[in-house]
Formats: C-alpha cells, sequence, structure tokens
C-alpha cells in the first residue's frame, strides 16, 4: 500500500494525537502499518482486532484513501414525530388547562401527553418525550409564581416613601441616628394544638417522634413590630386583632427605649382596619407625638 506524504502525516496524526477518537486511531494504525508491508494476520496481532476488521479497513482506505475511514452516515431511525405535531404539544403546554377545559390547575407531563393522544395530535407518545421537548424551550407548565395586581393609582409614589425609609431617607433628607423605622403587621388564625401524646426525644438511631393527633386549643392572633435597621423584633398574642390590640404593640414599642426618646419612629403598616386611615394617623400622634 502506498501513501503520500500527506496521506502519511494526516495518518500520523490520527494514530498519535492525544485528542483522536480511539476508533479513528485503531484505522489510522491499520493503514500505516500495512504501508509498511504488514499482512493481515500480523497486523490483527498487533491491534488486538479480528483479522476480518483489518482486511475492512484495508479495503476501505485502498478504495476512498483517508476519507473513507470515517463512520459512513447510517440512517438511524424513522422520525417518530413530525415538526407541526412537536408545536402542537408545545403550544398546548403554554394554555391554561381551563382554556381547555381541563379540570386541573397545572399541566404536568403524563397530563400532557394524555391530552395530545385526546387531541387526536398523536396516536400514542410517552411522558419522557414531552419532557425533553419541553426542556428545549426551557418550558415548565407545573411551576407558578404568584404576583399581585396593583390597583392603587398611587402605587408608585406611596411605595416610594416606603422604599426610601427601608434605605434611611424621608423627603430626601437623611434619617438622623436618632431615628427609626419600625415595620409592623398582624398575623390572624393561629391555632394553637396540644398533642394528644407527648413529644418522645430522640435517641440512638431513632429520630424524634411527634404525635399525629392533636386537640385544638382555640386560635390567637399574633402581632409583631421589626426594627428595619437594628433586627429587633416585638411581638405578643392576643384573643383577635384591632384597634386595642394593635395599639398595645405600639404601646409596647414606643414605652421602651431607644423609642421612647427618639426623635422621630416611623411606622410602616398596611390598610389593616385596625391602622388605616387618618383616623388612625391621629391616633397614634396624640398618643406617641414622635410616632409618624
Amino acid at each position: 500500500m502506498e501513501l503520500t506524504a500527506s496521506e502519511r502525516h494526516r495518518l500520523k496524526k490520527m494514530a498519535y494525537g492525544h485528542k483522536t477518537p480511539h476508533q479513528a486511531r485503531q484505522r489510522a494504525t491499520i493503514v500505516l502499518l500495512a504501508a509498511r508491508g504488514r499482512g493481515n494476520a500480523r497486523i490483527a496481532a498487533e491491534t488486538h482486532l479480528h483479522v476480518d476488521t483489518v482486511r475492512r479497513w484495508r479495503g476501505r482506505f485502498a478504495a476512498g484513501r483517508v476519507p473513507a475511514l470515517a463512520d459512513r452516515k447510517r440512517s438511524g431511525r424513522p422520525l417518530a414525530f413530525t415538526a407541526l405535531q412537536i408545536a402542537e404539544i408545545k403550544a398546548l403546554a403554554c394554555q391554561l388547562p381551563t382554556e381547555t377545559e381541563t379540570p386541573l390547575s397545572r399541566w404536568s407531563c403524563p397530563e400532557l401527553a394524555r391530552e395530545a393522544v385526546t387531541r387526536a395530535i398523536t396516536e400514542t407518545i410517552s411522558a419522557s418525550t414531552v419532557r425533553r421537548w419541553l426542556k428545549d424551550d426551557a418550558l415548565k407548565p407545573w411551576q407558578h409564581r404568584s404576583w399581585i395586581f396593583i390597583r392603587d393609582p398611587n402605587f408608585r409614589a406611596t411605595a416610594q416613601r416606603v422604599l426610601d425609609l427601608y434605605a434611611r431617607t424621608f423627603d430626601s433628607v437623611p434619617l438622623g441616628e436618632d431615628e427609626y423605622v419600625i415595620s409592623a403587621d398582624e398575623k390572624t388564625s393561629i391555632q394553637a394544638r396540644c398533642r394528644c401524646h407527648p413529644t418522645l426525644a430522640p435517641g440512638q438511631a431513632r429520630a424524634m417522634r411527634v404525635n399525629h393527633t392533636y386537640g385544638r386549643g382555640g386560635a390567637l392572633a399574633y402581632l409583631a413590630a421589626y426594627d428595619i435597621h437594628r433586627a429587633e423584633v416585638f411581638g405578643r398574642c392576643e384573643q383577635a386583632t384591632g384597634i386595642v390590640p394593635f395599639m398595645k404593640l405600639v404601646e409596647q414599642v414606643m414605652t421602651s427605649e431607644p423609642y421612647a426618646s427618639a426623635k422621630r419612629v416611623y411606622w410602616i403598616v398596611d390598610n389593616g382596619s385596625s391602622h388605616r386611615g387618618q383616623s388612625a394617623i391621629d391616633r397614634l400622634a396624640n398618643r406617641f407625638p414622635n410616632a409618624v
């Protein structure tokens, strides 16, 4: 077998290259050994390959030279789904189930596969196939994120004042050392649950055991005030929410230092009935003049 200088150079790079695939290295080695006058049996013994393998690659090289050492194009399995079917299933995943009169809150891959068959988009399809298609376009219809539609036309101005206070600024003036920001809220209907049997402490190779059954001890409300910049929480439990419980929370905070002697203490609250409107502002200012 005769080789040109360029063929020999390419074959050596294939046979001794560190990044050459193993199969390409074997084929190049077969041809180089054949060019040295070695027979098929000897080449097979030196490369630890079957003699038929050596014969096949020598024949391919003789017929097509170096390009013939590459793998031939394989037909592979025929496509089971058309591009239109794939697009229709992806479009289905981008619709809310209620729009298709399906009694689901969110799509899952098995549900999408069943719906595709029901709609005659395809005769059969697996959930894993649907999952693979959705992954290509980063579609995850089974996930959701909550959001709140803004109804207040003055939301931007109102929110800006709150965010400025969080950044220690009010009306474009930095807060002083004796000015504080309190964020307060209420959590209602917290169930007091009493376990019917005592909890067992953990032990060797045993986790702590908590009895499943419990008795209802009523419901309580938790009121909390958080100092934004000092990371301090004031909290209290009450039987219910309202003006009186909220003012007790205010009293708890404003009668303690450093808030009692502070120049100003800014209270940030939501539109709950116990602290909403001008009456709530006046009530707070009359009781504590340094509260805003």
